[in-house]
Formats: C-alpha cells, structure tokens, sequence
C-alpha cells in the first residue's frame, strides 16, 4: 500500500450500530482470547471508546482499529454491580467469505448493521492487515484518532513478510521479516505506557541492553492518549532466558558417564544476565529522577507487603502455617525504616525474570517488555522503586526453572528436591555478582530488603498458583517454607 493510499483514509466510524452488530460475537470471542483479563466473569455488555476504518469495510478486504471497553460484574471482593471495565485494542478483519486458511481467526458472521452479510475475524492472522500497519508506521500516518511515529534514525523498508507470534499471553506480536517485532497492547489505558517511554529513555543514553523503538502507534482522544503499539528491532536467533536455562536444565539433570555433573551450566549466563541488567538500572538511573524512602515511605511498603500476606493466607489454607514466619521479613525491614535507615527508588523494569531476557547468538543480553506487571495501575507501574525488587523477581525465576525441568515438575508437585538442587544457588550467587561488577554493590549486601521483596513475591506466587495452576503450588512453597524460617 502506498503512502498516499495509507494517507488518504477516512476514519472514525464509531457508529452504535457497529458496536451493537458485533456484540453477540464479541461477548463469545472475546473471553477465549489469552490476552482477556477478565476470565472468570460474563461481559454484560461494551462501548466503544473509538473505531477507525484502515481499510474500507466496502472494499473486498476491510480493516477496523476498535477500542472496546468490556463491562463485567465486580468479584466479591469488589463489591456488588459492574466494573467500568477495560479497554482493549481489536483489529478486526472484514471479508464476504473467509479463506480456509484464516479459519482458525474467525470470530462470526454478522447478521445485521453496517457489516450485516459479512464475516469478520482477527486481522493478525492476515498478511495484507499486518502490511496496512506496518506502512502506517513507516509512513508516520494519522488515521482518525489514531497516530503512527518513527524514528527516523532507523530505516524501516516495505514489503517486509510479516508472521503472527502465537505464543504471548497478555499482547500480541507480529514479526516483519526477521528484521523488526510490533508489539500490539490489547489491554490499553491511557496515559504514559512503560513500554514505550523506559526503552525510548535508554535509547537517549545509549543502553545498548534494550532494542530501542523504531516506530509506535498511539490514540489520540480528547486530553488523554493510548500508547497501542511499539515496533522494535527483532533479535533473530535469540532464546529467551527461560527457554535457555531449561535446556541447560535438561542437560544437567543427565548424570556424565561418570556419574557427575561437572558442566558450568547456566552460572555464566546468570553472572552475564546480571551484569546487563545493572546496565539497565545504572542507565535509567542516570537518565530519570531517582528519590530517597525514609521511614515513611517504607512503612507505606510494609504496610501494603503485610496486607497482601493477610489475603493470601486467608485465600491459600497451606500458607497460614508459615504466616508469622514470613511477616518477620516485613518487620525487619520496619525496624530498619525505624532506625533511619534509608534507601534509594528509581524507575525499574518492574516485571522482571527469565522470560523478558533474550540472548542473542552474539551471547549478548537483551531486556525486553517494560510493561511491568498489567494487572497493576499505571501510575504504580510508573513510581521509582529499589532495584532489588527487580532483583529479587529474577532470583524467584531461578527458582521456577530449577523445579520445572523436564522430570522434575512431578518431583516437585510431591514436594521433593529437584534433580539439580543447587542449580538454583549457584545461578543466584552468579547472577548477583555479575549484578555488582557494574552496579559496585551486590545485591545480597542489602539482605533484608531483599529477603522482603523475594517473601512478597512467593506470596504473589502462592496465590496465582493455587488459582490458577494448583500442580505447581509447591515450587513456591518450597520457597515459603525457606523465607519463613529465615534469621
């Protein structure tokens, strides 16, 4: 498609009409999605923030760009009545007869409105909608509400072929021709995303430990502003992080003919991980505004760790016994507050383990996806906080791979050691150190901030895994049982 032709497009066709065809459809489609936040609960209903043709919908090939609110039910613990609900991005294709090829994308076949006769499906899946983007974007186009920005330091070519990735969980990404990777945010919120501005900040201080944006999509309604999408370089032939240390895992767990294991393993990938996300931290620290947390903050802190305790025990029976253990982490850290103890908060990545790190075939490391954690409000994902809380998230994920190497996850549902059990240690020490060539402190010189912030994690984790995955509810507690008996 050219630039005229990207230019020339007509927008906004928020029409209630639409919204109300697609609804029977959507109310199906959507809490099937991964990357649908509210599963567990009925969609009551939808409004539409805003809708934007790309493509006509009169042409045998049309492309809609919605922002659908989705309204659900409060849990118990909110409350009666209904939640405003949340924001979530679609592209939609529209075609008269969907190819066999795109079946698998199908969402259904509207009945009446503006697209009655129609059959309508996620656009993604599809070449020729994923082209319309790209173009956007390296055109920089304003269609609607919506707006496309670059880089114009980074050359971005055409006709890049592009492939849905299948694998993500709460966004979707669509890589264009080895050469760069959109990240398309489905749950949207306005304000500014982490996402884009923390890789942009380390772009601007030249942190080669983070691909920086070559291009990005944002909508414009009103006073506020949706950041939707982030184009970056894609990092052919990496592994992520995860992937790397369950192969490494798998290798380990064999015994050599002589019945020992005397590889390195992953400790020399861990100390290298280590190094380039003190990188990360020195350069955000350098770059954006860093405060001291005195006695008051701290027991702001305390206060919310100690509450998230309180609702996990009462929600995981198998926690209660440990409670009064792990609440001394808490109030170590509050004695020290007290004392005048204080400490420094920057921004961080906020969501950090094994899985948002790609090594490169160079064996360079990468930190990917500044999201931080989706389920939280913006404005905390965006507040400075101490590393270690970075930290201590990647030193929990150790502890994860070690327990889900292939065999060892049954060993760990009956609570026994895994096959490696110092695998975790060992990557731990490593990652720690290499963490303090560049930063000139080692995490563990600071043991009771970061036995606080590994506590509250395993707490986060105790609770997601009896809700979710109930099979691995013993590798963090496994952890529990450590932290809670901790001097």
């Amino acid at each position: 498609m050219s630039e005229a032709a990207i230019h020339s497009v007509t927008a906004p066709v928020a029409r209630p009409e639409l919204l109300a065809s697609l609804d029977p459809l959507l109310r199906e489609w959507l809490p099937r999605q991964r990357w649908f936040a509210g599963k567990g609960r009925p969609v009551t209903g939808f409004s539409l923030v805003t809708a934007n043709e790309l493509l006509p919908s009169t042409a045998q090939l049309g492309l809609l760009h919605l922002l659908v609110r989705a309204h659900q039910p409060l849990t118990p613990a909110q409350g009666a009545g209904t939640q405003p609900g949340d924001c979530y991005q679609l592209l939609i294709g529209v075609r008269e007869a969907l190819p066999p090829h795109l079946a698998p994308a199908l969402i259904g076949h509207v009945e009446e409105g503006p697209l009655a006769g129609h059959t309508v499906y996620e656009a993604l899946h599809d070449p020729r909608p994923a082209d319309v983007l790209l173009e956007a974007l390296r055109t920089q186009a304003r269609i609607g509400e919506l707006r496309f920005e670059r880089d114009r330091r980074q050359e971005i070519p055409g006709g890049l072929t592009p492939r849905l990735i299948t694998a993500e969980q709460s966004n979707s990404s669509l890589v264009f021709g080895d050469t760069f990777i959109l990240k398309l945010l489905r749950r949207t919120v306005p304000g500014v995303n982490p996402d884009l501005e923390l890789p942009l900040t380390l772009a601007r201080e030249g942190c080669p430990r983070v691909p920086a944006p070559a291009a990005w999509m944002a909508a414009d309604l009103g006073e506020e502003t949706y950041v939707l999408g982030v184009l970056q370089p894609y990092v052919q032939g990496a592994v992520d992080g995860w992937e790397l240390a369950l192969s490494d895992l798998a290798k380990e767990s064999e015994p050599a003919n002589d019945g020992c294991r005397c590889g390195e393993g992953f400790t020399g990938e861990a100390r290298a991980l280590g190094r380039a996300t003190a990188e990360v931290h020195t350069a955000l620290a350098r770059a954006l505004p860093t405060v001291t947390l005195g006695h008051v903050q701290m027991e702001l802190l305390v206060g919310g760790m100690t509450e998230r305790l309180t609702a996990a025990a009462q929600a995981v029976p198998a926690l209660r016994p440990y409670a009064a253990g792990l609440r001394t982490a808490f109030e170590a850290l509050a004695d020290l507050a007290t004392e005048g103890q204080t400490w420094t908060a920057q921004r961080i990545h906020g969501d950090l383990h094994l899985g948002q790190c790609l090594r490169a075939p160079s064996g360079e490391w990468s930190l990917i996806d500044f999201e931080g954690e989706p389920s939280k409000p913006l404005a905390e994902r965006r507040m400075p906080q101490p590393p270690l809380r970075d930290i201590a998230g990647m030193l929990r994920s150790f502890d994860y791979a070690a327990h889900a190497v292939p065999g060892a996850l049954g060993s760990a549902r009956a609570g026994a050691v895994p096959p490696v059990p110092d695998w975790a240690d060992t990557c731990r020490a490593a990652y720690c150190a290499g963490y303090a060539e560049v930063a000139g402190r080692d995490p563990r010189a600071d043991p009771v901030l970061l036995r606080a912030y590994e506590t509250d994690k395993a707490i986060y984790e105790v609770l997601y895994e009896a809700r979710h995955r109930p099979d691995w509810l013993p590798v963090p507690m496994a952890a529990i049982r450590r932290l809670a008996a901790s001097p």
